[in-house]
């Protein structure tokens, strides 16, 4: 059955196109997903599907009788209670109870916070007989329990799926799990439909599309350079005569001399996410027999914690363990209820948490990056660039942004202050894959100490080393085998786990896993330098030159091979 279907579709705001000439066609269990950079479009796109936005070009039509289910970014409830938005049939009490929605039922949908309603609108979302379900960031405000549980409901779902995320684990797995497999990618208001081969992950044969595309930029970029030298040394010689053909050949060499791939803007450039870093000294922070609790409610008790210079530290649990609550006190917003917090002398803290919502929706962005006692400057201008963000959205109010934008706003505040103690909760709800990925390079490289409680789990991986599982009703400890190593204890054993000490002094050992991300990068950097020596070589007849190209090309090469030996060592398993 055919859900829905874009012939030529296209949208466009004041200042760019999103995309057009999109057609996609969803039929009955085909999972798709949708990435793209921030306020690229994929809402909007979702929405189109979904049949609540019109667009300004091409057609979308429906399948006769079609269900539809739609969970957007930032839900909002009708009146009422909980339990009067979800129903009471014995599968609303199932996944209210695997979401943790249960406890939410009889509250009234205006007294809950973002992400409760989040996770109350993917409820109604995944509970009915639908033909088709529209999921926008449907992991935000979930544990890593409930993502599981999610991804496991969603594979096999027979309603056919579409969806926004960053989860790359989902991604992978939906995209493989049957069916058509899809990833839509929406670059520089042009959209790709990358389709996997049978039993393949459309997530995998997006990434090999997109660096296959971006490697042939590069490559007639560099043509065009060649080309373009060449012309403008015929230029130089001078033309013997104006007949039609050197006129042809000035019209070439002008040509190509203007020419080259359209600007990406601001996102030509990577993302620059290090603005200087604070020094820090010996002592960072360690907590001495803290608790804290809520009237009679005890979050937790008796926590014993050091956080060491380079220390990185993520925090796990389901839910209302307590996460977001210790998070606070570490980064001094809240007095622990019981014990003590010694925080090192040099310390600067940067914290980011949930709450996007904090900031001003009708402040303009120059202006917050600012602050109050001051106009905006260039170093403003350039800062804000180097995060994204180009002049229209400089000069946007928040409300303005979308969710990825206003995340991304609240990193530059936090990083602007040149932390040396980066306290993050949930950071990566709402950012495209290509944030994502910055951020994770930038952890991996900074110098400061790090403490993120987050979701996700592929973030995890690549950026902590050591996991603080926290379990409701005050359970807390570290768990060997990271995020993976806590998913399985949990499975195999329901009950929280025993109690064990947290407050290890020794300084965490680097894990090979991190050690082989950062041989990988050096392996990376080495391949773009060994790259652009080969197109140096390319363009050049000058023996001298060819041959000092050849000797920094041998020398890179081998440095190249060396990482690859050094690669092949960590990779092996000692226990293999």
């Amino acid at each position: 059955m055919i859900c829905v279907d874009l012939a030529g579709v296209g949208i466009a705001q004041p200042d760019k196109q999103l995309f057009a000439d999109l057609s996609l066609t969803v039929s009955s269990g085909d999972r798709i997903a949708i990435v793209g950079i921030n306020g690229s479009g994929k809402s909007t796109l979702l929405r189109l599907l979904a049949g609540s936005q019109q667009p300004d070009e091409g057609e979308v039509r429906f399948g006769r009788g079609v269900r539809i289910a739609v969970l957007d970014q930032d839900p909002r409830l009708p009146a009422g209670t909980v339990a009067e938005y979800l129903g009471d049939s014995w599968e609303v009490a199932a996944v209210a109870t695997s979401l943790g929605v249960q406890p939410l039922l009889d509250r009234p949908t205006d007294e809950l916070s973002g992400g409760q309603a989040k996770r109350v609108a993917l409820a109604r979302a995944l509970v009915g007989e639908f033909d088709l379900v529209l999921l926008d960031e449907p992991t935000n405000h979930l544990d890593l329990e409930a993502i599981e549980w999610l991804e496991q409901r969603l594979a096999s779902a027979p309603a056919a799926l579409v969806t926004i995320t960053h989860d790359r684990h989902l991604m992978d797995r939906l995209t493989t799990a049957r069916g058509d497999g899809r990833v839509v990618e929406i670059e520089r208001g042009t959209a790709y439909v990358h389709r996997a081969a049978a039993g393949a992950s459309a997530y995998a044969t997006y990434l090999d599309g997109r660096a296959e595309r971006d490697a042939r930029a590069e490559s007639e970029e560099a043509t065009r350079r060649i080309l373009a030298r060449r012309e403008l040394e015929w230029l130089r010689r001078g033309a013997p005569a104006r007949s039609s053909k050197p006129k042809a050949r000035l019209r070439t060499a002008n040509e190509l001399v203007s020419g080259g791939p359209e600007s990406a803007g601001v996102r030509g450039d990577e993302l620059l996410l290090d603005v200087g870093t604070t020094r820090l000294g010996n002592q960072v922070l360690e907590l001495v027999g803290v608790g804290q609790r809520y009237g009679e409610h005890q979050v937790f008790r008796d926590i014993d914690l050091l956080v060491e210079p380079g220390a990185r530290l993520g925090v796990v649990g389901p839910n209302g363990a307590g996460k977001s609550t210790l998070l606070d006190i570490v980064a001094g917003r809240t007095e622990p209820d019981s014990g003590s917090v010694r925080r090192g002398s040099t310390v600067v803290t940067g914290y980011a948490d949930q709450q996007t919502t904090l900031l001003d929706p009708d402040a303009i962005v120059r202006e917050i990056v600012a602050g109050p006692t001051r106009q905006p400057d260039w170093e403003d201008r350039v800062l804000l660039e180097r995060f994204w963000f180009d002049s229209t959205a400089q000069y946007a109010p928040v409300r303005m942004l979308s969710g990825g934008e206003r995340r991304r706003l609240q990193l530059v505040m936090v990083l602007a202050a040149k932390p040396n103690l980066l306290v993050l909760d949930e950071p990566t709800n709402d950012l495209d894959l290509d944030t994502l990925r910055a951020l994770e390079g930038f952890l991996d490289e900074w110098p400061g100490a790090l403490v993120v409680a987050s979701h996700d789990r592929t973030f995890l991986d690549r950026t902590v080393d050591h996991v603080l599982a926290m379990e409701p009703g005050g359970s807390v400890a570290r768990v060997p085998g990271g995020v993976q190593g806590w998913l399985a204890a949990r499975s195999a054993k329901p009950q929280a786990p025993a109690r064990k000490p947290v407050g290890d002094t020794r300084p965490p050992r680097v894990t090979t896993g991190r050690e082989i991300r950062r041989t990988e990068q050096a392996m990376e950097k080495l391949q773009r330098r060994a790259e652009r020596l080969h197109d140096d070589l390319a363009s050049t007849t000058d023996r001298d030159e060819i041959a000092r190209i050849g000797g920094d090309l041998a020398a890179v090469q081998a440095e190249i091979s060396e990482l690859e030996d050094r690669w092949l060592e960590l990779s092996v398993d000692p226990d293999s």
